[in-house]
């Protein structure tokens, strides 16, 4: 049974342990609001240019990229998966690992299990579990930013995966990560970015068809060439947006949880301490009165 100096030191380890995880609740909520924020400020710019391609698929010009060209057969495949460099945020990057598993089994299903995919990482958590997997057909490499990586970092990375599929370095090339719906709800998706769907634009061709005529200059296939890049850095952006606020959101939960769990074993040792400490004061004045009986 442990003692009375034993219980108090163990009260205030679990004590301590209660205010660092209330406080880095409040730190990654913080975060992740400033995730979210970003996250809004990114929905705009989208939705101005998916607006500019549905207007211009629905002119009578052709619009034709190199960025929307469907190889005739698919031999390489390239998966960005987008994890965590920090860890404490729960089963976080256990469910993307989990889900990125079932899409290359989904991709093998599609185009034959001779099919070689290269997951490229990001994040150190993902990189370290990734790597367990890798065989003759699957090559794993990290890539040149980090979960927390923005603005010019992210738009190299956006370059050097479009240069690979102009290339023919891949033929298809997917991004795996967590879609943030609110702080209590991430899910792990996997998201085609190319080639990129002429018909995903679809909807918004419908609505564009009601819209006044525009005319275009220099060309309609010029500037579909020049606003698809635009529209896959916007893409990889929102990409990256959500996940740094899913990871945030995660991470508030996990702290949330461990700050409760926290509590209910303070609560459990003060009780613990209290009854031994009443039982210690008994004794002591059974004692008392045992030996003025003698007396």
């Amino acid at each position: 049974m442990a003692t009375l100096r034993e219980l108090k030191g163990r009260i205030g380890s679990v004590a301590s342990s209660e205010k660092i995880t209330g406080a880095m609740k409040m730190i990654s909520s913080a975060k992740m609001h400033k995730a979210e924020a970003a996250l809004r400020r990114l929905l705009p710019f989208r939705n101005q240019i998916e607006a500019i391609i549905s207007n211009l698929l629905g002119a009578d010009a052709p619009c034709s990229s190199p960025l929307t060209v469907v190889p005739d057969r698919v031999e390489h495949a390239t998966v960005v998966v987008l994890g965590s460099d920090d860890g404490l945020c729960g089963a976080y990057n256990v469910n993307l690992f989990k889900f990125l598993l079932g899409h290359i089994a989904a991709l093998r299903d599609r185009y034959g299990e001779g099919l070689h995919v290269n997951i490229v990482t990001v994040g150190k958590k993902m990189d370290k579990a990734v790597r367990k997997i890798a065989t003759h057909r699957i090559s794993v490499e990290s890539a040149t930013v980090n979960s927390k990586a923005e603005g010019d970092a992210v738009k190299a990375f956006n370059d050097e995966l479009q240069r690979r599929f102009l290339a023919g370095e891949t033929g298809r090339i997917d991004i795996v990560y967590q879609n943030f719906k609110s702080i209590s709800r991430q899910r792990p998706v996997a998201a085609p970015m190319l080639p990129l769907s002429v018909e995903s634009f679809s909807e918004g061709k419908e609505e564009a068809g009601t819209a006044r005529p525009y005319i275009f200059e220099p060309d309609a296939a010029s500037i579909f060439s020049t606003v698809l890049p635009m529209y896959l850095l916007a893409l990889v952006q929102e990409v990256f947006g959500e996940n740094r606020a899913s990871e945030q959101a995660a991470r508030v939960m996990a702290m949330q949880s461990a700050n409760d769990n926290a509590k209910k074993l303070l609560e459990q040792l003060r009780l613990e301490y209290n009854k031994l400490r009443q039982q210690s004061i008994t004794n002591e004045l059974l004692d008392i009165v045992g030996g003025q009986v003698r007396d």
